[in-house]
């Protein structure tokens, strides 16, 4: 079967994906006119667009888990020390050309199974919180629960990356409760504060221009920013501790009545 074959079969089905999405599914297969019909193939790529779209459920439900953890968290975090340590949480699911891309890059095999096993960024969640302090603080709450797995850990607040990159990343494995099961799903998390997370995103606007070029003395410019926002989330921090010790806030907890 022909590549304009193919894309008039895709375009009569119901599956709402175009020609190069059927190709990615395709890819690690070979078909021949003499081995499959039409009706076969069109069966094989609804089968794999259907556990693609049924993973990225899992990941979904996966990434609303860990939002309500850190939701629950806060709240608790709030009544016991009259403030609230998350600024915001932010969740985003991969697009599939970028999940497609990235398997490609690995020589993964381009299905639900391999994506699963190979690629643990796919659910990312981003909370940003006030202080440094609070990035560990809520980090360790997370940990602690019961049915939280770490599955790795990075941290480049401690050991930033070159460009100044600071945050810390975790991937946490967090179980799912479906109608007939329970599955675990991977969910990579990022922790940083609102300073690092600033220069984070005027970095990546800065630095995916394309039609600018990005030189060594930009770079340079651009880590010594990230130097000085790490040096104000420090004084920042210390001034938090510092009120916060004369208060007795971080040790005193409320009463609920």
């Amino acid at each position: 079967m022909d590549l304009k074959q193919l894309e008039e079969y895709i375009m009569q089905s119901d599956l709402g994906i175009d020609t190069k999405q059927a190709e990615a599914f395709l890819s690690h297969c070979n078909f021949s006119d003499e081995e499959f019909n039409p009706d076969e193939l069109l069966h094989y790529i609804r089968e794999q667009v259907y556990s693609f779209r049924r993973l990225m459920a899992y990941y979904r439900c996966a990434m609303m888990e860990i939002e309500t953890k850190f939701n629950v968290i806060n709240e608790e975090f709030s009544y016991q020390y009259e403030r609230n340590p998350i600024q915001s949480i932010k969740s985003r699911l991969k697009e599939p050309t970028s999940i497609h891309e990235k398997m490609v890059k690995h020589g993964y095999i381009f299905n639900a199974e391999s994506i699963e096993e190979n690629l643990f960024d796919v659910a990312g969640v981003r909370v940003i919180c006030s202080f440094v302090d609070d990035v560990y603080r809520i980090a360790d709450a997370l940990l602690q629960q019961d049915d939280i797995t770490l599955v790795r850990r990075k941290d480049y607040i401690a050991n930033p990356k070159e460009n100044g990159y600071r945050s810390l990343h975790l991937i946490v494995s967090v179980p799912i409760f479906l109608m007939n099961e329970k599955r675990s799903i991977n969910v990579e998390i990022q922790l940083r504060t609102i300073a690092m997370d600033f220069w984070a995103a005027l970095e990546h606007q800065l630095h995916y221009k394309k039609e600018y070029i990005f030189t060594p003395e930009i770079a340079a410019e651009l880590k010594k920013c990230a130097d000085v926002s790490s040096e104000l989330d420090q004084m920042m921090n210390g001034l938090c501790v510092k009120i916060h010790a004369e208060e007795g806030c971080d040790t005193k907890k409320k009463s609920l009545f």
